[in-house]
Formats: structure tokens, C-alpha cells, sequence
């Protein structure tokens, strides 16, 4: 991690914590360590499904964030609520029914490419959309979105994964945007990217098989080290796509 962790309240005990994509696996066990590790904060999360009731502080709303009509929806359930200072996004997708990672240029196809950046990239850039007018210079916010270390144009050696390589680096690119914007608009803004590594859900099931020994993590560790990486953010980190231990990741 680059510097000394800030010690401020916002890294340290945040009031408001709004948690994106809460039904899937990094997302259902990161909200069980969020609320686990700050019980006394305000706790919100989004999903397209219905989710338990997690803490008495706990409010839900179920939208799929990849609709442009899912941004004054949004906006409206937070203005109602208290303004966040970490927003957690883990909205993303690697294959679905029919369609599995393409291998070369002759397996892309307009609508899953479209469907890629739809969920790895716009759901994302609307959760943004809808935060942004609701922002306050003085009140600190710590946004972090789950991505791909596949997303790093400069690590990619292999090629391939073409809608999903493609989508992910769109959505570095809005971290790197969102990083500066804000970083302008608030006094203590840190806007970063995090890759989980690989982890045992779902959507790294089709995979594992080829994963050395050591390398495939369970949600709740993942979760953790999530939490740990951003409760531990610097300053100077803002703007970075960071590993799961918050060594950075070139873009």
C-alpha cells in the first residue's frame, strides 16, 4: 500500500456504508464482514434480488443497476437515507447461459460484448451517477469497485476473455475518471478498483480445474481482504487498480 494508511473516521469507522451487488458471492459475504466489523454503521446495500435483513440498520433496495432508469431510482432512496462514506460496488460478470469467454475474435458477439459492459462497466458508472449531485466537499467518501486483474491492458499477455478484458478495462478507466472528478469535487476522496483474486463462487466455478494448488479463495477470505484493503487505504492510493493485498496493479 502506497504511505501511511490515513487515519481519519471515514478509513477508520465509517457512519454510512452502501455495499452494490449484494446478492452474489463476494457481495453476500462481504456484507456479513462489513456489518461483522462496523455494527454501529448505517448499512445499505443493492441488488437485483431480495436480500435478509442484516443489522437493524439495514435498508435494501432491489434494482438492477444496469438501467438507465435505476439512476434518479437510486438517488431518491439515498437522499431518503444517510450520505455514505464507503461505497462498495461488486456488480459483475463473467458468462451466463450460452455464452462462456471467448477464445478468438470469431466467438464475439455484439450482444454479449454489450451485455459485459452493461454489467461490468454501467452498473457502476450509474451507482456514480446517482451518488454525485448528493456529494458534500466536507464529508469524506471512500469508493471501491471490484474488478479484474484481466482488466490491466498492460498485464494482459494471454489475450482472449475478449467481452470481459474489454468491459473491465472500461470500468478502470471510470475508476481512473471518478478518481479525479471527485478528487476535485471532495476534500478527502480516495476512488479505487480492487481485484478479489480468484474466488470460489459461481462465477469462477467453470475454471477452477486449471488453478494451481493455493489459488482459489473462499468468499469469506476474499471478503476480508476486501475490507482489509480499503480500511487501509493511503491518500495516494486513490485513482489505483490494487491487488487483494493493496500492492498496485498496473492499468
Amino acid at each position: 500500500m502506497a504511505g501511511t494508511p490515513a487515519l481519519d473516521t471515514s478509513t477508520e469507522s465509517p457512519q454510512c456504508i452502501l455495499l452494490a451487488g449484494a446478492h452474489g458471492g463476494v457481495g453476500a459475504a462481504l456484507a456479513q464482514t462489513l456489518c461483522a466489523r462496523f455494527p454501529q454503521s448505517t448499512f445499505l446495500t443493492i441488488s437485483r434480488h431480495d436480500i435478509p435483513r442484516l443489522s437493524p440498520t439495514h435498508q435494501h433496495l432491489k434494482i438492477e443497476l444496469e438501467n438507465p432508469s435505476s439512476v434518479s431510482a437510486v438517488q431518491d432512496w439515498l437522499f431518503r437515507s444517510p450520505l455514505p462514506n464507503w461505497v462498495v460496488n461488486c456488480c459483475g460478470t463473467l458468462h451466463w447461459q450460452d455464452h462462456r469467454p471467448e477464445k478468438s475474435l470469431r466467438e464475439c458477439d455484439d450482444r454479449a460484448m454489450l451485455r459485459s459492459f452493461s454489467i461490468n462497466a454501467l452498473t457502476h458508472l450509474h451507482l456514480a451517477q446517482a451518488l454525485d449531485p448528493l456529494l458534500k466537499r466536507r464529508s469524506p467518501l471512500t469508493w471501491a469497485s471490484l474488478s479484474a486483474k484481466v482488466g490491466s491492458i498492460e498485464d494482459n499477455h494471454l489475450g482472449g476473455w475478449y467481452s470481459y478484458r474489454m468491459s473491465k478495462a472500461a470500468l478502470n478507466m471510470l475508476i481512473r475518471n471518478l478518481s479525479i472528478e471527485w478528487g476535485r469535487k471532495i476534500d478527502s476522496c480516495k476512488v479505487v478498483a480492487i481485484h478479489p483474486g480468484t474466488t470460489d463462487t459461481p462465477l469462477s466455478k467453470p475454471f477452477q480445474a486449471n488453478l494451481t494448488e493455493g489459488k482459489l479463495f473462499s468468499t469469506e477470505l476474499s471478503a476480508s481482504r476486501i475490507a482489509d484493503v480499503i480500511q487501509n487505504l493511503a491518500e495516494d492510493d486513490t485513482g489505483r487498480l490494487l491487488f487483494w493485498d493493496g500492492s498496485p496493479i498496473p492499468w
